[in-house]
């Protein structure tokens, strides 16, 4: 049975850079530097095709719209056309039936990913850790009796230079390539999609996945601000205060924060004694990651010789890495270092997005991984991804384009301006020009402006990217006042980034964020 706790805030405290993934796109991405010329403005096109699925037990009629939108600049030249594939259910009513605004994240990574792969009508049959021959073609894409369409309509939303969204007119890469040119430019579709289609009286959520939940925060700050209020938003595998999630010299903190995500994998691939439950597991290196071991971080080489050879000791009853390892390490061991070792030194890499698989390395002896090791989840799912994304906008959705879908953009990631300036910016002070990539502020300041919002975070025990902890130490920093507490709600689930990826978890994270929906707009109606 998948594991699931439901976690108001007030009793949690008991990539985006690091988070983008290592994998190659679906076609060569065009250069930066062409996109500033000025490019030809295409008209807008939509195709609706109409579907029956059978989704919660209950068969429903919906119609996919596959289409384009264009977006401006305040002197109203178009400056970007946005893909995008919506889902509404046939016969509803728009002002009671809420609407989802979903996407992934990256940045430069469009949103099939989250469409087939586990929340639209349609989703993938995703292969099972070492199961190789499902890895290849052909591959099956089958109906989603989990989709979340049986609760809320969908629209799928591809970031500007991600699957074919693409600058035009007088748009720049600066305009769209950065934390907050990216939230606007959703924000202004979001508001051109609602008065397009009737639906601004509709309860409205937000779905985002890793990067996708750091452009949630942003967004839902500047849609509040221009009056559009939001219902929920439902963060996926989150990253918000991206100092908790990278390992860099003199930040302790990603250290303690992936001590309960090292505990999870090693119990997943039986490296602690047996009998232990992996919520126990788990719970037991939460404990330890937020005292002693913090505390034997925070000491550094003042810490006792005796002391930190029982540190060592312990972390590795925790996490099955030998202590003399920790102790080599300075009690400190970086996510590719533990991903190369947990397995033993001969043994196989594990994934970073979902450490459930493994794949072995061409370079055992470099200090670090191969630039060309896409990693163990990314070789399992990206091929299926690919080829059954582009068959299903041309075969099941009729949609046509004589370009080439992109799945993922190095050229957008690389040019990212990581560069935001949080709403608390005035307590702070310092010296020097340094860039803050922390977020949280801002779904504070939506959450406080909107004093109905509410905000669902989904975790994975062996997501390895985002790690779970990283977060509940991000929602016990939010700052909140007490009474915002009871709007913010967590639950974890034993898979990795991807939360659909197993078979078993969906049913547990479909019926969460079904309720969740449910619970943020209770006058809305199926």
């Amino acid at each position: 049975m998948p594991v699931h706790r439901a976690v108001l805030l007030s009793i949690a405290g008991g990539l985006a850079g690091a988070a983008a993934w290592a994998a190659p796109a679906s076609a060569p991405s065009p250069p930066v530097a062409a996109a500033a010329k000025t490019a030809p403005v295409p008209a807008p096109r939509t195709v609706a095709t109409h579907h029956v699925a059978e989704i919660g037990g209950k068969r429903i009629a919906y119609t996919a719209t596959a289409g384009t939108l264009l977006l401006y600049d305040a002197k109203h030249h178009a400056t970007a056309s946005v893909f995008y594939v919506a889902y509404a259910r046939d016969g509803a009513d728009p002002d009671r039936r809420p609407i989802t605004f979903a996407y992934n994240g990256g940045p430069g990574f469009a949103s099939a990913l989250v469409d087939v792969g586990g929340f639209g009508p349609r989703r993938i049959d995703w292969p099972a850790p070492g199961d190789a021959a499902a890895m290849q073609p052909p591959y099956r894409l089958v109906d989603n009796p989990h989709s979340l369409l049986a609760r809320t309509d969908l629209v799928f939303i591809d970031a500007v230079g991600t699957g074919y969204s693409r600058i035009v007119g007088k748009g720049t890469p600066k305009m769209f390539y950065g934390i907050d040119g990216d939230a606007r430019s959703f924000a202004q579709f979001i508001e051109r999609y609602v008065t397009q289609t009737h639906r601004w009286n509709s309860p409205k959520f937000l779905l985002g996945e890793s990067y996708g939940t750091t452009r949630s925060a942003v967004l839902a700050e500047d849609l509040v601000r221009q009056g559009v209020y939001v219902n929920g938003v439902i963060l996926c595998s989150t990253v918000l205060d991206f100092a908790t999630i990278n390992f860099t010299a003199g930040n302790d903190l990603p250290f303690a924060l992936y001590l309960p995500s090292y505990a999870a994998v090693a119990w997943y691939h039986h490296r602690l004694p047996a009998g232990e439950t992996l919520v126990q597991a788990v719970d037991a290196a939460r404990a330890y990651a937020g005292s002693q071991y913090l505390r034997a971080l925070f000491a550094g080489s003042a810490l006792p010789a005796a002391d930190r050879a029982r540190v060592a000791t312990r972390l590795a009853s925790l996490t099955g890495v030998p202590s003399p390892l920790w102790e080599r390490a300075d009690l400190r061991i970086t996510l590719p270092v533990f991903m190369r070792r947990l397995l033993g030194p001969d043994g196989p890499m594990t994934g970073r997005f979902d450490a459930r698989f493994t794949a072995p390395e061409l370079q055992p002896l470099s200090p670090t991984p191969g630039a060309s090791n896409a990693g163990a989840s990314t070789t399992a799912i990206w091929g299926a991804l690919t080829a059954s994304f582009d068959a299903y906008l041309r075969d099941d959705l009729h949609y046509r384009s004589d370009r080439p879908y992109l799945q993922s953009s190095n050229a957008v990631f690389k040019a990212w301006n990581w560069t935001y300036r949080s709403p608390l910016n005035a307590l702070g002070s310092g010296v020097g020009n340094l860039k803050s990539r922390n977020v949280a502020p801002a779904l504070a300041r939506a959450m406080t402006n909107d004093p109905g919002m509410q905000v669902l975070f989904n975790n994975g025990y062996y997501d390895m990217a985002t790690p779970f902890f990283a977060t509940d130490y991000t929602i016990a920093h939010l700052g909140l006042a007490p009474g915002a507490l009871a709007r913010i709600h967590e639950a974890y689930y034993p898979v990795g980034h991807m939360l659909y990826v197993n078979p078993s978890v969906e049913p547990a994270l479909a019926r969460t964020i079904d309720a969740f929906i449910a619970a943020a707009a209770p006058r809305a109606g199926r």
